[in-house]
């Protein structure tokens, strides 16, 4: 079969060329269209139920939400994993899904269950799916900053909240822009309870009374003169005088009790669970893209890039933008290095097919099966979905000395054929038919052996196929294009191989024995094969020894599972005590991040301490995720390297009571995703006393502190958070007529305050907050 297709390739050549012509032009446009990042994402297939629960403690919403829905979500189909993170005012459950599941699939199936336990949640809580993103999602930061200092972080933060947040929202493959930093403008309404008491006017008459202030409505349409006007009645409360002048009641005398005889009205800050800071200079407001799942990260970034510089023009005199961290520079780092050494493959290649063929046009033959080979690989990675990336990309790498064996020796056999017809046509040219037909002989000879072959090693990497989970992500990219290049390979070797040896193997070909360099290691390995022939078992002993000698090294080599990847930036991830207040931990910040500026290879450090406002941050207030942006490498100083930047910053950061941590950004979410934590090695405890857990976990960090190559260890706290328990005594309550809830409402009023509705001016909304 395989010679009858050489044959057909060799008569019809045209349509060979044709085709050829018209599959590179394919692999071009795949190959232009193939999405690019620097990794394969290594993700679970998740779907993340957050619920925002304001006001209330770890452990309520423990009790009250995470639970109740980790419980439910056991029971979805396909899910394999249930994570639950109960935080202070926010719950965040993962659920984590088999291999091969279809992401939207899976949150129709979290939405049905979710349906089942919604009315066993507290009607306050308000639950909503996250992003279709995954955990590698965050691919650009930026900070809003204001050079000429007439706006506050208020400010700040609502341009960021409504225009930044909604015009980038639009960019193609763009799943969530989370705004982290700043404060959110808040109405505050701060009750004086002996006034209350003084006008018998209760707390809910004043909620009330603030909710049918603030509202808008219309009434119909009127025809006056021949035109229709449309009737609207506009109520919304837009400055703190408006809120002032809310009536709440009347006195026996007639004058109404508005709102500023029983409570103070004032502007302030929401009370926050994420703080972000710039190069230690203070804090500022900022935002997060989060990509789609499987989509293009390089277009996305260049979108968003695209975006702002648009938005830009729009924004107030004075307000920047400044990126903090960007993927897309690590993408082209890793992609041009990558096609570097490809290109520099081809070179070698090409080099020593010239060297020992001896004939440039031979040569020729044998390199064009590489790119055509590389294209054909690209067409099935684009409709197959698979990045190109260092991965996918290293498979075609390791390809390339492979693909063109067969068109060497397809090129050897040739000129054997074509010697040895000029020995039995002295004088004569081969020319014309006769020269195809030669050259198809040859071809038929080897043909059907070198395209097994190459099938064979096409297959060696079908084990590789069996993988799964993240193993089966991290290396089925460089199996799939690794096979397919080779698969291409091996089609080109009986098709377009043949046709090129017809039209370029003319002219003089050199004899074998005419190349020096063959002629030397024809000789060498003669020289070699008789003395190991006359010696077998020495032979056999010498290589018993040497596989001997490599157990040693091969069992003290060690593992990982993913190779370092130097991501050009760094995160900074120390961990406070629990229970750390917000002005602390804003003061610390700064703190690191000013001794992290110092360092002279720093370009930009961004600070965030908390969460951002995306269901993809779990993090709490005493978790730091300060991202470093390093400068040029020809702008560090000389002899500095990575290691020794990365010692040098764990030298010059030195806080009582933070444990520092160094992790790239990308490897750092990939582990936090895999395993709930955020270095690359770490021990979990579980159990059901909290008390124990944390002591157990305080040994261990002790035990492992001491183990070679440790630089640090931190245990994390699940205790530790101080309360102020108001216990309800009910029997004076009922003394009094009142329920548990009312004493309740009383104490969330009295401390937090309650957010009652929102103001609405024109695209901004901002929360009415009542204590």
């Amino acid at each position: 079969m395989i010679a009858t297709l050489i044959r057909w390739s060799i008569a019809n050549r045209f349509l060979v060329l044709l085709a050829t012509a018209f599959v590179a032009a394919w692999g071009v446009w795949a190959m232009l269209h193939t999405p690019l990042d620097a990794i394969p994402d290594l993700s679970d297939v998740q779907v993340i139920i957050r619920t925002t629960y304001p006001g209330q403690a770890p452990e309520i919403v423990e009790n009250q939400v995470t639970y109740p829905l980790a419980t439910t979500m056991l029971s979805v189909p396909g899910a394999k994993t249930v994570r639950g993170y109960s935080l202070f005012g926010d719950s965040f459950v993962y659920v984590l899904f088999e291999d091969r599941t279809d992401l939207y699939w899976a949150r129709s199936r979290v939405l049905e269950y979710l349906n089942q336990v919604q009315s066993r949640l507290p009607a306050a809580a308000k639950t909503s799916l996250g992003p279709d993103a995954t955990g590698v999602g965050w691919v650009y930061e930026y900070a809003l900053i204001d050079r000429s200092g007439t706006r506050d972080l208020s400010q700040l933060r609502a341009l960021q909240d409504w225009f930044l947040k909604y015009e980038l929202k639009t960019v193609a493959n763009v799943a969530e822009v989370a705004s982290l930093g700043g404060m959110v403008r808040q109405y505050q309404i701060v009750l004086d309870p002996d006034r209350l008491r003084a006008f018998n006017i209760t707390q809910q008459k004043v909620i009330d009374a603030v909710r049918k202030a603030n509202q808008e409505t219309g009434g119909a349409v009127l025809e006056l003169a021949e035109a229709e006007y449309m009737v609207r009645a506009s109520g919304y409360l837009q400055t703190l005088e408006d809120f002032r002048k809310i009536p709440l009641a009347s006195t026996d005398s007639g004058v109404a009790v508005r709102l500023s005889d029983v409570a103070h009205v004032q502007l302030g800050p929401e009370m926050r669970r994420g703080i972000a800071e710039l190069n230690g200079e203070g804090e500022v407001a900022g935002g997060v893209i989060i990509m789609r799942s499987g989509k293009n990260a390089l277009e996305t970034i260049r979108a968003v890039k695209a975006k702002l510089a648009k938005l830009k023009l729009s924004l107030p005199p004075g307000v920047q933008i400044v990126p903090t961290y960007d993927r897309s520079s690590l993408i082209k780092r890793a992609v041009d290095n990558l096609q570097e050494k490809l290109i520099e493959e081809f070179i070698v290649v090409a080099l020593v097919c010239v060297v020992f063929l001896f004939h440039l046009r031979s040569a020729f033959v044998a390199i064009a099966s590489l790119p055509l080979g590389v294209l054909m690989a690209f067409i099935v990675m684009n409709y197959q979905g698979v990045n190109a990336n260092i991965m996918s990309l290293g498979g075609i790498a390791i390809a390339i000395g492979a693909m063109v064996d067969a068109a060497v020796v397809m090129i050897e056999n040739a000129h054997k054929h074509i010697e040895a017809w000029r020995h039995a046509y002295p004088g004569q040219d081969l020319q014309g038919d006769e020269q195809w037909r030669v050259i198809g002989e040859a071809a038929v000879q080897v043909g059907p052996a070198l395209f097994f072959s190459l099938l064979i090693i096409t297959l060696s990497f079908v084990p590789v196929f069996t993988l799964e989970a993240q193993e089966g992500r991290l290396f089925s990219p460089l199996a799939f294009t690794k096979s397919y290049a080779m698969a291409a390979a091996a089609g080109l070797a009986v098709t377009l191989i043949p046709v090129l040896m017809g039209y370029l193997i003319r002219g003089r070909i050199p004899d074998e024995k005419n190349n020096p360099i063959n002629r030397g290691l024809i000789a060498l390995y003669q020289a070699l094969l008789t003395r190991v022939l006359a010696h077998p078992r020495s032979a056999l002993v010498v290589a018993l020894v040497i596989l001997v000698a490599t157990l040693y090294p091969a069992a003290h080599l060690g593992g990982e599972f993913l190779p370092p990847l130097d991501e050009g930036d760094v995160l900074y991830m120390p961990s406070a005590l629990p229970g750390i207040a917000t002005g602390k931990v804003g003061q610390l910040l700064q703190q690191t991040d000013r001794l992290i500026k110092t360092v002279p290879e720093v370009a930009s450090v961004f600070g965030k301490v908390g969460r951002a406002e995306t269901a993809t941050d779990p993090a709490p207030l005493e978790m730091f995720e300060t991202t470093i942006q390093f400068k040029r490498r020809s702008q560090w100083r000389p002899g500095m390297t990575p290691d020794r930047l990365i010692e040098e910053l764990d030298q010059t950061v030195k806080v009582p009571g933070l444990t520092n941590i160094w992790v790239p950004p990308i490897r750092n979410r990939i582990d936090m995703l895999a395993t709930g934590i955020k270095s690359p090695v770490g021990v979990k405890v579980a159990g059901t006393d909290l008390q124990v857990i944390d002591r157990l976990a305080s040994e261990i960090a002790r035990v492992v502190q001491q183990v070679p190559g440790v630089t640090s260890a931190f245990a994390e706290r699940l205790s530790g958070g101080r309360y102020i328990d108001v216990r309800i005594d009910r029997d004076s309550a009922s003394r009094y007529g009142l329920n548990v809830s009312d004493i309740q409402s009383v104490v969330a009023a009295a401390s937090g305050g309650e957010n009652i509705g929102e103001t609405v001016a024109g695209l901004e909304r901002f929360p009415i907050n009542v204590r």
